[in-house]
């Protein structure tokens, strides 16, 4: 295995494959016939979502050779009072056996992540004060549509969060545009040296300032944008998506506070450091302090970085698709992603500490979640790098 995929744990949906030939096949291990569905958000808002299809003229796509602008989609969940429409698509067919044939994976029907039900409202009106709900940016992981993080999209909009979920493009399997284009993986054929990951990061971080551009801009495109407070601004991100998270609060001083889900950080924090919000939280077994070079190595270096509010956050038995919508998935289709967490625990795990730190930081409200390690999620371990420990 090279070393550019052993440290992304290869891409999610290979690792699933991986860990499942040789055992049960998918259908029989499963329930077949089940229909996969995403866990329900835990707030008091009904949630809605649209998607968004925007154009940054102002540079050239980064992957795709002569084209000279750059398209993204972007996938919006927000409080809605609407709940009489129909639920969202999870992706689409296509999507889906994109999805699945990259990974390889057989013995499921290759559009059954189409059949996924979700808990959001497609194109239900927004609701909430005018500038009054905090916007969160998610960035998924490399190959990865937006959509594997909807169950923690849809959970922060039925807290009342607006949430942006950026594809970006020609980074993920499939990403589909208004006119039934699809835009394939042209960034997975590339060598994936140390230069490939500074490019992608980079490049994540202008999509992530573009978007905001769009969102909280004086022209902006979605009409449900006058909602936005543009002073209470996160991003997380699972993966490199994570990792693009400290690179887009270096480059954009909008993004107040961030998180990093299981993601090595490639480019690091300059010696002046970043003053603001930063959280770490990834699986023990890989992002241990003092448990060697590699991955962790990354933390540990920015860690010394991070100069403001910061926590250092282990989740025991978890692997790398534990932390998205792939992982939940994949139990409920019978596919062995090889953690000794369920999958289900450690959604509510990613959800609840994701949003106590929002809370925290954007609302300003005590969580003591966040003080020090909690009876109700005994797999969550504290870490302090200084001491290499974690409890």
């Amino acid at each position: 295995m090279n070393r550019a995929l052993s440290r992304r744990g290869l891409t999610v949906v290979t690792a699933l494959l991986t860990l499942a030939v040789g055992g049960p096949s998918a259908a029989a291990a499963g329930g077949p016939g089940s229909t996969p569905y995403l866990p329900r958000p835990t707030g008091s808002h009904a949630v809605g979502t649209t998607s968004l299809h925007l154009t940054d003229d102002s540079r050239p796509d980064p992957w795709a050779s002569g084209v000279s602008a750059r398209e993204l989609m972007v996938s919006l969940w927000y409080p809605t009072a609407s709940t009489s429409g129909r639920r969202a698509q999870y992706m689409t067919p296509t999507e889906s056996e994109l999805l699945l044939k990259d990974g390889g994976i057989t013995g499921v029907p290759l559009d059954v992540l189409s059949t996924t039900r979700t808990n959001a409202f497609t194109n239900a009106r927004p609701t909430g004060p005018v500038h009054g709900l905090p916007l969160v940016v998610l960035s998924p992981g490399f190959s990865k549509p937006r959509t594997t993080l909807t169950t923690l999209a849809e959970d922060l909009a039925s807290h009342g969060y607006l949430v942006a979920a950026i594809d970006h493009t020609y980074e993920s399997v499939a990403t589909t545009f208004p006119n039934g284009r699809v835009a394939t993986c042209t960034a997975c054929e590339i060598p994936h040296d140390e230069a490939f990951w500074k490019r992608l990061i980079r490049g994540r971080a202008a999509d992530v300032s573009f978007v905001l551009d769009e969102l909280t801009g004086a022209h902006a495109k979605w009409d449900g944008a006058r909602l936005i407070d543009p002073s209470r601004i996160a991003m997380a991100g699972h993966s490199v998506g994570g990792a693009s998270t400290v690179t887009s609060m270096l480059a954009d001083s909008r993004v107040r506070a961030g998180i990093d889900v299981d993601g090595t950080t490639d480019v690091p924090i300059p010696d002046s450091g970043l003053s603001r919000p930063f959280l770490f939280l990834g699986r023990q077994a890989q992002y241990s302090p003092g448990s060697g070079g590699g991955a962790v190595a990354t933390w540990e270096r920015d860690w010394q970085r991070l100069t403001g509010w910061k926590r250092w956050l282990v989740v025991a038995g978890a692997e790398h698709a534990s932390f998205t919508d792939v992982g939940l998935l994949a139990e409920q289709v019978g596919i062995d992603i090889g953690a000794d967490l369920p999958a289900a625990r450690a959604s509510q795990i990613i959800r609840g500490y994701t949003r106590a730190f929002l809370e925290l930081h954007l609302r300003h409200r005590l969580q003591p979640l966040l003080d020090k390690p909690s009876k109700r999620y005994p797999q969550v371990m504290f870490c302090t790098p200084e001491t290499h420990t974690c409890v």
